[in-house]
C-alpha cells in the first residue's frame, strides 16, 4: 500500500511481479467491520483470495459486493477494487506458492530488525558505516532462521516451472 513502491521495484527489477500482501488487505478490510461481524466477513473474503484464478476472484468480489456484507460495509469492496491491480498477480500462482506469497510478515520482521538497529545507533559518520551495521544485523538475523516454511519446497518447484531459466539463474547466484 505504499505509494510509488511498485514503480520503484519495477524500476530496479523490470521483470518483477508486484503484488499486495493479502493479509494486510484483509486487515484493512476488517478495520471497517464491527467486532461481532469480523469472523463472518473474513470468511466471506476467503472466497475472493482463494478463488481459482483472477476471473473467479473478480466474480467472488462482485458477489461479496452485492451480498449482505458488501452492502453493509461497502468500503471493503472499494478497497479491494483499488488494490486489484496488485492482487491479480497472486492468482497466477498455484496453491503451494500462494501460501508463501500470502503475507509479507517475514519481510516486515526483518525490516523492523534493521530499523531498530539503525534507530539505536542514531547517526553514522559515513554511508559505509551504515552498510556495515546493516550487514552485521543481517548476518545475526540469518543465524536465527531455523527452517523455511514447510511449503517452500513445493513453492520452489512451482517457481522453477513458472519462471524457468530466470529462477535457475537466481538460485545459482
Amino acid at each position: 500500500g505504499l505509494k510509488g513502491f511498485p514503480d520503484a521495484i519495477r524500476a530496479v527489477f523490470p521483470e518483477a511481479l508486484v503484488q499486495t500482501c493479502i493479509v494486510h488487505l484483509l486487515r484493512h478490510s476488517l478495520d471497517f467491520v464491527s467486532y461481532k461481524d469480523r469472523k463472518l466477513v473474513a470468511g466471506a473474503l476467503k472466497e475472493i483470495y482463494r478463488a481459482l484464478d483472477a476471473a473467479a476472484g473478480e466474480t467472488a468480489l462482485a458477489a461479496f459486493e452485492a451480498g449482505e456484507w458488501g452492502r453493509k460495509y461497502p468500503a471493503i469492496a472499494q478497497s479491494w477494487r483499488r488494490a486489484w491491480g496488485e492482487v491479480v498477480p497472486f492468482y497466477a500462482f498455484p496453491g503451494e506458492v500462494r501460501r508463501i506469497l500470502y503475507t509479507t510478515n517475514a519481510i516486515e520482521a526483518l525490516n523492523a530488525t534493521l530499523r531498530r538497529a539503525v534507530r539505536a545507533r542514531g547517526h553514522f559518520p559515513t554511508d559505509e558505516a551504515a552498510l556495515k551495521l546493516l550487514y552485521l544485523v543481517l548476518n545475526r538475523s540469518e543465524k536465527a532462521w531455523k527452517m523455511g516454511p514447510r511449503e517452500w519446497v513445493m513453492a520452489k518447484a512451482q517457481f522453477a516451472v513458472i519462471f524457468g531459466e530466470r529462477f535457475t539463474r537466481a538460485m545459482a547466484a
